[in-house]
C-alpha cells in the first residue's frame, strides 16, 4: 500500500460516500489529493475509474498528466502502467478519460460498470450533462468525485451540490490556506493577482463565486447592483403603469421585460422568455395577469411586415388592443452606454426575474481568435434578455404613468439575497 500525506480536508475522501466535493480557489491542492486518493485506492483493489470534464478535445484536456506525475511521486511507477489515453494497474484497475458534452444517454452506457466517476472542473459542467452521467454511475458502492472552482453561484454544480448537497454527500471548501505544501511560487503569484487584479482574487484563490462571468459586458455594474441590494423583492404597485418592453424572436427566444417607472427608479417586476410562440399567445398571457397597463415597445424591426401574414408586429399587437410604441433605432454599442448609465436607477425582482439577471451576468463579446481582442457582443442564448434590458433602457424617459400615484415616490422594497 502507498502512503502519502493529504491536507486534512480531504480525510473524507477514504470515506464510504455517494459524493465526495471539494471546492474552492487555486492552489488548494484539491485536485492533487483527488489524484492521489483514486490512485492509491485503485492500488489496493481493482477499481475501474472515470475522468470527466464538459469537453475534452484530446487526452491533453484531461487529468491525465496529473495522474501521472502523482504516479511517480507516490512511488507507484512499478503498479501502474501509464498508456496514451488510459493508465491501468496490475490488479485491473482501469482510468479512462472522456468528455460529457459529446455523450448521449445511449453512448455513455459504455460507464455503467464504473466504481468511480471524477469530474474535474465541475463549474462548467451542464444540467444535461450531469441528467445523462449521474444514472450512469449506477453499481453498488460506485462513487462520484466532483473538484471545482466555483464561477457564478447559479451554474448548475454550484447549486446541486453546494448550494443543496445531496443525501450521502460530503462537501468542503479549500483554498489556499488549508493545503501544507503551498509553496513560495503560488504565494508570490497569490499577492500579485491581489495586488494587480483585486476584482478578480476572491473567485481565482479564494473560490468565491464571481458577480459576473469574466468579461462580462455589464459585470460592474450587476456586481454593484448586487451590492446595494437592488436584485431583491421587487412588488408590483397598482398605481404606476406596467410597461411591455419586447424583444422580437421566434426560433430565437421572445424576450418581454414588464416594467414599471417610479419617480427616480425602473423596476423590472417580471421577465419572460420562450420561442416559437406567436404575438397573440404572449398577449393573452400579459392580459392574464390583469395589471394597470401601459404601452407595449416593440424593437425597431417591429414595424416590418410579415412575409407569411403581410402584417407587423407593430399592426398585430395594435388589433390584440394594446398601446405600441417602436424603440428608437440606436445602435447597440450606445445602447450598451446607455443602458450602462440607466443601471443604478433599476431594481429587478430577483425571483421572478431570475432569467434576466442571468443574461446579464452572461452577455460577453466575441473574441478574435488570432488578436485576442474583443469584438460586438456575442448571439448566444444570453443575449435575448440583455438585448432586451437594452430596450428597457432606450425607452426609459419614454415610459409615463397617467396618474402618479401617492407611493410612487418612496420605494419599500425587502432584498431578500444577493443572487
Amino acid at each position: 500500500m502507498a502512503k502519502a500525506q493529504f491536507p486534512s480536508k480531504l480525510r473524507f475522501l477514504f470515506r464510504p460516500l455517494r459524493y465526495k466535493v471539494a471546492h474552492g480557489g487555486r492552489g488548494s491542492g484539491k485536485s492533487w489529493g483527488f489524484a492521489r486518493a483514486l490512485l492509491i485506492q485503485g492500488s489496493n483493489a481493482p477499481l475501474r475509474i472515470g475522468c470527466f470534464r464538459e469537453v475534452q478535445k484530446s487526452i491533453k484536456d484531461s487529468v491525465h498528466k496529473l495522474l501521472s506525475d502523482q504516479i511517480q511521486a507516490l512511488g507507484l511507477g512499478w503498479f501502474y502502467e501509464v498508456l496514451e489515453t488510459t493508465i491501468r494497474g496490475k490488479n485491473g484497475t482501469e482510468f479512462v478519460f472522456a468528455g460529457l458534452a459529446a455523450h448521449t444517454v445511449d453512448s455513455i452506457k459504455s460507464y455503467e460498470g464504473l466504481d468511480r466517476a471524477w469530474i474535474e472542473e465541475g463549474q462548467s459542467v451542464s444540467k444535461r450533462s450531469w441528467d445523462v452521467l449521474i444514472p450512469t454511475i449506477r453499481k453498488s458502492g460506485s462513487e462520484i468525485w466532483v473538484t471545482l472552482n466555483p464561477e457564478l453561484e447559479t451554474d448548475e454544480t454550484y447549486q446541486r451540490f453546494i448550494a443543496n448537497p445531496p443525501p450521502n454527500s460530503a462537501v468542503v471548501q479549500m483554498n489556499y490556506h488549508d493545503n501544507p505544501w503551498f509553496s513560495a511560487e503560488l504565494e508570490a503569484e497569490r499577492l500579485h493577482c491581489q495586488a494587480t487584479a483585486p476584482k478578480d482574487y476572491d473567485n481565482i484563490w479564494l473560490g468565491k463565486c464571481k458577480p459576473a462571468v469574466s468579461g462580462a459586458i455589464y459585470y460592474d455594474e450587476v456586481a454593484a447592483a448586487e451590492a446595494a441590494g437592488r436584485i431583491c423583492n421587487v412588488p408590483y404597485d397598482p398605481l404606476l403603469k406596467v410597461q411591455v418592453v419586447f424583444d422580437l424572436g421566434w426560433n430565437d427566444a421572445m424576450a418581454i421585460s414588464l416594467v414599471q417607472r417610479g419617480v427616480s427608479d425602473l423596476r423590472v417586476i417580471e421577465y419572460i422568455e420562450d420561442s416559437h410562440k406567436t404575438l397573440d399567445h404572449y398577449s393573452a398571457e400579459l392580459k392574464k395577469r390583469n395589471l394597470n397597463w401601459g404601452k407595449v415597445y416593440l424593437p425597431h424591426d417591429g414595424r416590418n411586415k410579415d412575409f407569411k401574414t403581410g402584417k407587423s408586429a407593430q399592426e398585430i399587437m395594435q388589433a390584440l388592443g394594446w398601446d405600441v410604441a417602436i424603440t428608437p433605432n440606436m445602435s447597440v454599442e450606445d445602447g450598451i452606454r446607455l443602458t450602462r448609465m440607466t443601471f443604478p436607477r433599476v431594481y429587478i425582482d430577483k425571483t421572478k426575474c431570475e432569467r434576466l439577471v442571468q443574461c446579464l451576468k452572461r452577455y460577453r463579446r466575441t473574441i478574435n481568435q488570432q488578436t485576442q481582442e474583443p469584438g460586438g457582443p456575442m448571439h448566444d442564448e444570453w443575449s435575448h434578455g440583455a438585448d432586451d434590458f437594452r430596450y428597457i433602457a432606450v425607452n426609459a424617459e419614454s415610459m409615463t404613468n397617467e396618474t402618479w400615484g401617492a407611493s410612487s415616490g418612496a420605494l419599500n422594497y425587502q432584498p431578500v439575497g444577493i443572487v
